[in-house]
């Protein structure tokens, strides 16, 4: 049996920008695990909506001791309530090295991961480990607006998505704790400029450089 070789790749992006679906793609095709970091945090937006407890880290403590992201992964976590409530607690320090903790025992546990999130490349994967690569996902408002109009099926008018997604975006930026950046090294992707295949074909052309050395 041939072992494969570490690849660890960090996806960054802006809200609805196609960095899920394309992590999803290099993941399949590379044979990398797949570790989305928004849906660990809309899972804890989902915990404590459901839940409303008095102090939300020692809730999420006790509830992230026995949870698997398998799981996680398995929750319906893309409606627009939780989408509002994650902007604010991904702002929260606290909340934020809870889950941290948790992608990183499971990290440090695979040396072929593909890890998208908004702090990635600049935060969890910067050292100890370092990612081989790192991608940067942007695209227009009006088409991630649409985009994500269309996953939650129209249930919501399309000017408050693309307000919602704005919001989002402002404050994954300007937020105190691990903003949202593109680091230097870092591919840009422009989703709104690519269709699915060209964006796989963009990513697996560095992809490929990095293995073959």
């Amino acid at each position: 049996m041939v072992k494969l070789k570490k690849l660890i790749i960090a996806c960054d992006g802006e809200s609805a920008s196609g960095k899920s679906t394309a992590a999803k793609l290099v993941s399949k095709k590379y044979k990398l695990l797949l570790i989305n970091s928004g849906l660990i945090y809309r899972y804890c937006s989902k915990l404590i909506i459901d839940e409303k407890p008095k102090n939300i880290i020692s809730f999420l403590k006790k509830k992230f001791k026995t949870v698997t992201y398998k799981v996680i992964a398995k929750h319906k976590l893309h409606s627009e309530e939780i989408s509002n409530h994650v902007a604010i607690i991904a702002k929260n320090k606290k909340v934020r090295e809870v889950v941290n903790q948790l992608q990183m025992k499971i990290i440090k546990m695979n040396n072929r991961i593909c890890v998208e999130g908004r702090d990635i490349a600049s935060k969890i994967l910067a050292k100890n480990p370092k990612y081989d690569l790192a991608f940067y996902f942007k695209c227009s408002l009006e088409v991630a607006a649409y985009r994500r109009w269309l996953d939650l099926k129209k249930s919501v008018p399309l000017n408050k998505v693309k307000k919602s997604l704005k919001v989002r975006t402002f404050l994954d930026k300007r937020r105190k704790n691990s903003p949202l950046i593109k680091v230097k090294d870092a591919i840009l992707i422009r989703s709104d400029k690519l269709n699915k295949k060209e964006v796989l074909t963009k990513m697996s052309k560095s992809i490929d450089t990095v293995l073959k050395n």
